[in-house]
């Protein structure tokens, strides 16, 4: 028999400040790490431009969807949000959703969140594309 006097959760979503923040700080930890990465290519002689180049766009590319699809992305860990698919926001994002909502988010900059505001769910565009939510941690089961 189910308990009917179990609390129901209602899930919260983060607002389009909570996500500004996020990706702020996510912004900086990239170029911490391109900075660190500078540093130890700095400490070999005559390291090729094209290996900078190379880890260039692999930090750029690679952190947000890896990090949002293993978990959340160092943004998201301190603004306590993760992205989760709209189907059951308690399954996180495969690689390829994140891919998706990634290069749409990349892609379109600031016209993706104007949706934020026109849904219940405070979806932006690169979460429409790629079926995903963002939610407050704390409603995660």
């Amino acid at each position: 028999m189910e308990n009917l006097t179990a609390p129901v959760t209602e899930v919260i979503y983060p607002s389009l400040s909570e996500r500004f923040q996020s990706t702020l700080i996510d912004t900086c930890f990239i170029v911490f790490l391109m900075f660190m990465a500078a540093n130890l290519l700095d400490q070999y002689n005559n390291v090729p431009d094209w290996i900078r180049m190379i880890l260039f766009f692999a930090i750029w590319g690679l952190y947000e969807p890896l990090s949002t699809s293993l978990g959340c992305t160092v943004g998201n860990f301190v603004k306590d949000i993760r992205v989760r698919r709209i189907s059951d926001n308690s399954r996180r994002i495969n690689l390829l959703q994140a891919y998706i909502r990634y290069i749409l988010k990349f892609s379109l900059g600031w016209i993706s969140f104007l949706t934020i505001n026109g849904n219940t769910e405070r979806r932006a565009i690169h979460d429409f594309a790629a079926a995903s939510v963002m939610i407050k941690k704390r409603d995660i089961v």
